[in-house]
């Protein structure tokens, strides 16, 4: 079977997509004698994640480490959700721990998350490595990911997402994400602001809380930035290569995990100011150059969407903003599209290859319900994307955003150079 054959399996495997419980996972994960040997971060929050885990794997690398790294969801190719040292495994070298995992879980019906996930740690667990990083996917509690103990966890902004299976409001959706920590070890919360939940429930487990503005801090101005933790100060930072203005709050949080993790994973200041200058990420605030601009970004949920409308408006002035958008029918569409709708001039709505999705003709309407502009309707984003490229300016810029599938629906054929039709050359 292929990794393409084995990610169908997984798909007809569990009656239902989302099944929370930890279970399976933990019975499954025990006959497999799965175990890290080597340090471990976790990295749960709503927004933020992947950025996080990003500058870690970045600074990590930089360091000299070699580091494996699993984060999710992937824009385009499955094998985007596993890399070692910074490149992303062949379907060849995952084929034979989805065998395992299919041989060691019986008569147990795993979801699809839950055996991918299997199947990567078990991966990266005999993998040559010196540093694990896992992004946790829904909540904490009852991820799948929260089989195994890390020894150190990171906390990144908690806001409102997958309300059905975590809580109607912050303090509920904080003490899920809470449950990633473990006692004695260490905790980073980068949330400037975050719900008691979470301090609450690592003062009673007996965590090590690293708190913003107790445990570390950072200060700075237009051209540099500074952090300081327990005993440690690194002035003169450059700002992340990561584009927005939350990205340094993200990386503030990055160097207190590496702190944290100091004894065992040493990181010279130079590695800091290199991974921090070189990290990348795709589909978050991605900035492409070109007749008009292109904007990525794959924010889908209010508090998202509106560090995306922030940071959009300190671009610079654009004569009109075209948006692609393409986005969960669970999720606050009308709260996503009144974020931004103030800066979009034309939206062009998107189906998505998930019964979970949203109709392009559903997306037009709260468009218009919430503002009198164009909002037309397209089978997939590619097409959206090339109707708001006949419409654009060459002085205009075009966003693609809503959900994962959205962004990366414009990259399944490779990073678009967008050159207007009435471009002058």
């Amino acid at each position: 079977m292929s990794l393409q054959d084995w990610l169908a399996h997984c798909e007809r495997l569990h009656p239902t997509a989302i099944d929370m419980t930890l279970q399976r996972t933990r019975a499954v994960c025990e006959r497999l004698a799965l175990q890290f040997r080597v340090p471990l971060l976790t990295v749960a929050g709503t927004n933020g994640k992947g950025s996080t885990c990003a500058m870690l794997e970045s600074i990590a690398l930089a360091a000299g480490y070699r580091v494996g790294l699993y984060i999710k969801p992937h824009l385009v190719h499955f094998e985007e959700r596993c890399r070692i040292n910074g490149a992303p495994v062949s379907a060849e070298a995952l084929v034979p721990h989805f065998e395992a995992v299919e041989a060691a879980r019986g008569d147990t019906t795993l979801t699809y998350f839950e055996f991918t996930t299997l199947a990567i740690a078990r991966l990266l667990s005999r993998s040559a490595l010196d540093l694990v990083i896992l992004e946790v996917g829904l909540g904490g509690r009852l991820d799948a990911v929260n089989v195994f103990d890390a020894d150190c966890a990171v906390i990144t902004s908690i806001d409102l997402d997958h309300m059905e299976y975590l809580g109607p409001d912050r303090e509920r959706i904080g003490h899920e994400k809470a449950h990633v920590m473990r006692a004695g070890r260490p905790t980073v919360v980068s949330d400037p602001m975050p719900p008691a939940s979470v301090r609450a429930h690592g003062e009673e487990i007996g965590a090590d809380l690293w708190l913003v503005g107790r445990d570390f801090n950072h200060s700075g101005d237009r051209m540099q930035w500074n952090w300081a933790g327990r005993g440690r100060r690194i002035a003169g930072l450059a700002y992340p290569a990561l584009r927005g203005a939350n990205q340094v709050v993200n990386a503030a949080g990055v160097l207190a995990a590496l702190e944290a993790l100091r004894d065992r994973l040493p990181v010279p200041v130079q590695a800091i100011r290199q991974g921090l200058a070189s990290v990348e990420l795709p589909g978050r605030f991605q900035i492409v150059p070109g007749q008009p601009t292109l904007v990525l970004d794959v924010a889908h949920n209010p508090h998202s969407v509106s560090a995306l409308a922030v940071n959009l408006d300190a671009m610079g002035f654009y004569p009109r903003t075209h948006a692609v958008f393409g986005a969960m029918r669970d999720k606050d569409l009308a709260g996503l599209v009144r974020r931004i709708a103030p800066i979009v001039d034309a939206w062009y709505c998107c189906d998505l290859p998930v019964a979970r999705a949203a109709k392009a003709d559903v997306l037009a309407a709260v468009v218009h319900g919430v503002r009198d502009v164009p909002a037309s309707t397209h089978a997939d984003p590619a097409a959206a994307l090339r109707a708001a490229l006949e419409c654009a300016d060459p002085t205009d810029r075009i966003l693609v955003f809503g959900s994962f599938l959205t962004v990366g629906g414009v990259l399944a054929q490779g990073l678009p150079r967008l050159g207007a039709p009435h471009a002058v050359s």
